[in-house]
């Protein structure tokens, strides 16, 4: 396995405090299908949760969600969020100790052809899904998963904070940004310090294997490597704070957990890598390359709509509140995400085993370092 773990026992790795969160509690997540939501899914059920997932079918195929078997595993409503009436009723039927939403429209390039879709989904949909929480009176912990594209970006040479002002010069990042401001007005006009509670996570660029979404660079890379072609690097410049997925899902899980036991942590939460792993495509095109031989070809297109050339975040609140920090270095995350995509491919193991492994491998990374929330409370 990737990192030098080798195989690990996937429940003797758990960290003991989420299971002791999660195991046969409720949890309601949007957004399921999805890629982040598929992988998250997978580690709720690890730790023994009680999972129902709310979300439209798959967004891609193949999708990580379906190689993993999730609908057969799970309670899987197939549902739109901005469908009050159907969300309304999941949440009756569920009542659930923890939600995390997911669901949105989670591409820049599509927000530019798509833009009233994005913003419906990613800001009318998300006010959709808390307002069918208002219902709720037992305990419930809600995180809002947004991303580092909320903020109003100005290229700076170091990272925002969770205090910084919001924008968004595409469509996508500003809906992003008012779904941030619509969260922090439900939290305070309707939930306050009482039984539900509300906060929400910002997180950058995530890699992982199973990912096969379009105009994303990592899958990008392994549909030219599988076929044998050269990697098209449309942004070479451009850096990001590269991430493996399971980083900013255990600040999930974790914000979670403690805004459960203190409603003073109900706010946002910026989730990423060390400044180390803020790279640039080139430089994460040349490190999978490492791991799967190939080449890319520069295809920089003068004309293509814009994106941000540089973006970073400060996890010092993530760090300080929460005692939460990221586990795995930048070329750890691009093994693991390689050799995930390179061991399904030869059928050395198959994806719900690979992603397994690599939760079980990343937890006891976490528990060796003696991150917060890999150890017995």
């Amino acid at each position: 396995m990737a990192n030098g773990t080798g195989p690990v026992e996937t429940m003797t790795a758990m960290a003991e405090s989420f299971r002791q969160a999660f195991r046969g509690r409720s949890v309601l997540l949007t957004g399921h299908t999805g890629f982040k939501g598929a992988w998250l899914t997978q580690w709720l059920l690890e730790l023994g949760a009680n999972v129902t997932g709310y979300s439209l079918p798959s967004p891609t195929a193949p999708a990580l969600f379906d190689q993993l078997g999730l609908a057969e595993r799970i309670r899987h409503v197939e549902g739109d969020i901005r469908d009050s009436a159907r969300w309304t009723k999941t949440v009756a039927d569920v009542q659930p100790d923890f939600v995390f939403h997911l669901a949105a429209q989670p591409l820049v390039r599509l927000s530019y052809s798509e833009p009233v879709e994005t913003f419906d989904t990613n800001v009318l949909g998300t006010i959709k899904v808390l307002d069918g929480l208002r219902q709720l009176e037992r305990p419930c912990s809600v995180v809002c998963v947004t991303t580092d594209k909320c903020y109003e970006n100005r290229e700076w040479h170091f990272g925002y904070r969770e205090e910084d002002p919001l924008g968004g010069h595409d469509p996508y990042s500003a809906s992003k940004a008012a779904a941030e401001i619509a969260v922090a007005s439900y939290r305070r006009s309707f939930f306050g310090t009482g039984q539900v509670r509300i906060g929400s996570a910002r997180a950058g660029n995530v890699i992982g294997g199973g990912d096969w979404a379009l105009d994303r660079i990592v899958p990008d890379c392994i549909r030219a490597l599988s076929s044998g072609r050269a990697i098209a690097v449309r942004n070479r410049h451009a850096t990001r704070p590269w991430q493996h997925v399971l980083e900013p899902l255990s600040g999930y899980l974790w914000q979670a957990v403690k805004q459960a036991q203190d409603p003073r942590l109900c706010g946002a939460f910026n989730f990423g890598p060390g400044h180390d792993a803020n790279r640039t495509v080139a430089q994460l095109v040349t490190e999978i390359l490492r791991h799967w031989p190939g080449e890319w070809q520069d295809q920089t297109q003068p004309d293509a709509p814009h994106e941000a050339g540089r973006l970073q975040l400060t996890t010092d609140k993530a760090n300080a509140l929460l005692q939460w920090s990221p586990v795995w270095r930048f070329d750890q995350a691009v093994e693991a995400t390689t050799c995930w995509y390179r061991e399904v491919q030869s059928k050395a193991c198959s994806p719900l085993e690979a992603t397994r492994e690599q939760i079980s491998a990343y937890t006891e990374a976490a528990r060796r370092q003696t991150v917060s929330w890999s150890l017995p409370q």
